[in-house]
């Protein structure tokens, strides 16, 4: 087996900055009780003001101003760890968050599916980077050395136990995850690495030590399995977002919207399905929440679609008042099906496939303003097709090209002057029962520029030749 940690260092500041727009303004969160806050993470910018992760707010606020202070929440870190979650379980049925600001995965057994390790790693970085998360990655033999190699190392991969054990060996004693205690009480013994504690005796360091201590060591090199508890991808999505102030405009939604449904998009990845309908929540300052209902006619989860969809059933609407959280929430998720596509596609780089328009049309005119059509029990042409609600189906068939795709919604009359006919009359006697009582002979006809259509003779009223409609 082989289990990648992926390490995530900054983990609470990456939370608040991915759902921020200005993530380049000076930026602190802050922890510690009211009477003495402490900088707890820094961004670059900050930092650039000599601020410094450790200091209390009133050091940092004689030094520099201009930055904004934020506060640290354990429930949106929480939140991130478990969309994390989700989307590595895509690439691993074997996902841990056993040790927090870490992710844990069995990756040995995905090889075979997704290429030899340097590009996996490359497709996880970049996917990490596109969630706006900076990182670690190291490959071990076992997972509680990926996890503690990551304290020293970034892009170390190691394939057997032997190479594991021996990088292992170079780690410095206060960053392989020993108690406190023990590995202070080892460097006063003048050991500072991991080799040097290898070599002592097995009952000497028992003596000594707790049990816990030699337990550490044998799951560090592999000689015991750690139990893990993994993943399960829950059965809903849920991601709530608090905006840096109170937003009127949809504009201002649309940074944290396109955040929110990206997440929705790596957590459908990960469990291999789509999504059909979901719901955005504004929460206003006071009174309730504007509840924004998005529903597709069909699964799906490319995170653009989705965005432009919800962008477009969100422009109309009018803002009630300022909003402070938006809130999405997703629980109609069937399986998701791919498009099935030739391997030489010939289509432009610019076309959308049918579905995707479809939906388009739908988020910016209404779902009423796109309709299907379906065949009706009715010889004549102009009740033959009836609109119908989108993914009716009919249980007429209809022999293609037996009928003109475009009928006109009046018929036109036709100069016969350079009409080519083609094929014999077809007569249509109908509608007697309900006063729309006609009696044509219908042809094929060809036009001087090469367009076919179909026309028709009144048998009731003689008169000129009358377009109905046009054949693709």
């Amino acid at each position: 087996m082989l289990w990648a940690c992926i390490l995530l260092p900054q983990l609470a500041l990456d939370t608040v900055l991915r759902g921020r727009d200005d993530a380049d303004a000076p930026l602190v969160l802050l922890a510690g009780p009211a009477q003495r806050r402490v900088l707890q993470a820094v961004n670059g910018a900050a930092a650039a003001l000599g601020l410094r992760a450790g200091q209390t707010l009133t050091a940092a606020r004689a030094l520099a101003e201009g930055f904004t202070c934020v506060e640290v929440e354990p429930a949106r870190i929480e939140q991130v760890q478990q969309l994390l979650a989700a989307w590595a379980y895509r690439f691993s049925a074997q996902v841990s968050l056993h040790y927090p600001r870490a992710l844990l995965l069995e990756v040995g057994s995905s090889l075979q599916l997704f290429g030899p390790w340097s590009r996996f790693e490359a497709r996880l970085r970049e996917e990490l980077q596109a969630l706006g998360l900076r990182h670690r990655i190291v490959l071990a033999s076992n997972p509680v050395a990926a996890r503690m190699l990551a304290n020293g190392h970034d892009g170390l991969a190691l394939t057997c136990p032997e190479q594991t054990r021996a990088a292992l060996a170079n780690m410095p004693l206060d960053r392989v995850g020993l108690p406190t205690e023990a590995a202070q009480a080892l460097s006063r013994m003048g050991l500072h690495r991991l080799a040097q504690v290898q070599a002592l005796p097995r009952d000497a360091v028992a003596r000594r030590f707790a049990a816990s201590v030699q337990l550490h060591l044998d799951h560090l090199f592999g000689l015991r399995a750690l139990g893990l508890d993994f993943y399960q991808p829950p059965d809903r999505f849920e991601s709530r977002l608090e905006l840096n102030f109170d937003v009127e405009s949809h504009q201002a939604l649309l940074f944290p919207l396109r955040r929110l449904l990206n997440d929705l998009a790596a957590f459908l990845a990960g469990r291999d399905c789509g999504v059909q309908r979901f719901e955005l929540h504004l929460e206003h300052v006071e009174g309730p929440d504007t509840v924004l209902k998005v529903g597709l006619l069909a699964a799906e989860r490319e995170p653009a679609m989705l965005f432009e969809l919800a962008r477009g059933r969100l422009e109309p609407l009018r803002i009630a008042a300022p909003v402070r959280t938006l809130r999405l929430l997703a629980e109609d998720l069937p399986a998701f099906v791919p498009q099935h596509r030739a391997l030489f596609d010939p289509r432009a780089q610019q076309a959308q496939p049918w579905e995707q328009l479809r939906e388009r049309l739908r988020a910016r005119l209404g779902d009423e303003a796109v309709k299907s059509l379906c065949a009706a029990a009715d010889h004549r042409p102009e009740h033959a097709w009836q609109t119908a609600e989108q993914g009716a189906a009919s249980g007429l068939v209809v022999i293609p090209g037996s009928r003109p795709g475009w009928l006109l919604s009046q018929a036109q009359a036709l100069p016969e002057s350079g009409v080519h006919w083609l094929g014999k009359a077809e007569r249509i006697e109908s509608g007697w029962w309900d006063g729309g009582d006609v009696r044509r002979d219908y042809y094929r006809i060809e036009t001087r520029d090469g367009l076919r259509g179909w026309a028709y003779r009144d048998l009731a009223q003689p008169g000129p030749l009358w377009l109905q409609g046009w054949f693709a």
